[in-house]
């Protein structure tokens, strides 16, 4: 498959610029991806649209403050975000910078500053913080919500996306991007859930650069994932392999969940454990976990968009766009749900 044959039209008015009123509240799009059928429904009703015995798998990771401000001995304005620790002292960080300088030079944070050491290419940076304290403690103060750069706010994030671009289970922190499919659950969708025969269990994936970054190589045969962390636990292992012999669907919210679980089934039959997930998952590839999923809608040339075109087929994912467009759903991490089974 081509890079540019991962594309879509899309009226700008449909990109979510707010969250939903209710969480639960968001419409679901549901494609059938054995015969393309579509219908229409709302998340809050996923107890009925689901099947007794399905287990849903959710990815508990919490999201950081991670996007901070900083000048440059010029003055100059810096954007970071800080992404992960690269050493096991936690000085030096691999970071995304808008308005680096460059190797040795110093940058200007409130109640800190760094140096960047290496220079990764396409705004991809290693930079040593001097924060006197561990930095993400200096996060909480200094940092920001890392909201999406489609999501236009002049004035930044708001006090209501400290609550609401996190999940109601956030967790174990370390992304710098919403696990978003999660964001449309709340405990009582997921008591509900429960009571339909809907089990459910987490894992942790923290979203890095390796969700987001675009495709840059039309061939996407010749893409490489960014790795990122998760954690599957032997409860949760436990649980998906039990559900896989019994032939009942795992069902996974996210793609951050899709990619935890396919990379962890590419080792073999066990699951459970610490590992690093560097699965480009597209059309062509066999599936060995996830049976259905729920997730947002995704941006053109994305490889978000291509592990949805991997699970349905392009054709019939396009056709399901289409029809979320015609009917106004509301697009990426603020917007509705998409459920393929």
């Amino acid at each position: 498959m081509r890079l540019g044959e991962l594309d879509y039209d899309l009226p700008p008015e449909l990109i979510a610029q707010e969250p939903a009123a209710e969480r639960s509240a968001a419409r679901l799009l549901v494609l059938d991806r054995a015969n393309g059928a579509i219908r229409h429904d709302r998340i809050v009703a996923l107890p009925a649209t689901l099947r007794r015995g399905d287990l849903l798998v959710l990815n508990d990771t919490r999201v950081i403050p991670a996007r901070v401000r900083g000048r440059r001995p010029t003055g100059g304005r810096v954007e970071v975000l800080v992404c992960e620790p690269v050493d096991e002292a936690g000085a030096v960080w691999a970071v995304l910078a808008k308005g680096a300088g460059r190797v040795g030079e110093r940058v200007h944070f409130a109640d800190g500053s760094g140096e960047w050491m290496r220079d990764l290419g396409e705004g991809r940076w290693q930079l040593r913080l001097d924060v006197g304290r561990p930095v993400m403690s200096w996060l909480e103060n200094a940092g920001e919500v890392p909201l999406p750069p489609y999501i236009r706010r002049p004035e930044g994030p708001s006090r209501a996306d400290l609550e609401r671009y996190q999940t109601t289970f956030a967790r174990v922190p370390g992304a710098v991007a919403a696990p978003t499919a999660g964001l449309h659950f709340t405990a009582a969708l997921l008591a509900a859930l429960e009571e339909a025969g809907v089990a459910h269990v987490f894992v942790t994936l923290h979203v890095g650069p390796g969700t987001f970054l675009p495709i840059r190589t039309d061939d996407l045969a010749g893409y490489r994932m960014m790795p990122e962390r998760y954690v599957i636990s032997e409860r949760a292992g436990s649980a998906i392999e039990r559900a896989l012999r019994e032939q009942r669907r795992v069902v996974a919210v996210g793609t951050t969940t899709v990619r935890a679980l396919e990379s962890a089934a590419a080792r073999g039959d066990v699951l459970a454990g610490a590992g690093e997930a560097d699965l480009f998952i597209q059309p062509g590839h066999e599936f060995r976990a996830v049976r259905a999923m729920l997730t947002n809608f995704h941006l053109p040339r994305t490889p978000l968009l291509a592990m949805v075109a991997a699970l349905a087929g392009w054709q019939r994912v396009r056709a399901a766009y289409e029809e979320a467009v015609r009917a106004r759903y509301r697009f990426y991490s603020y917007g509705d749900a998409m459920l393929i089974v």
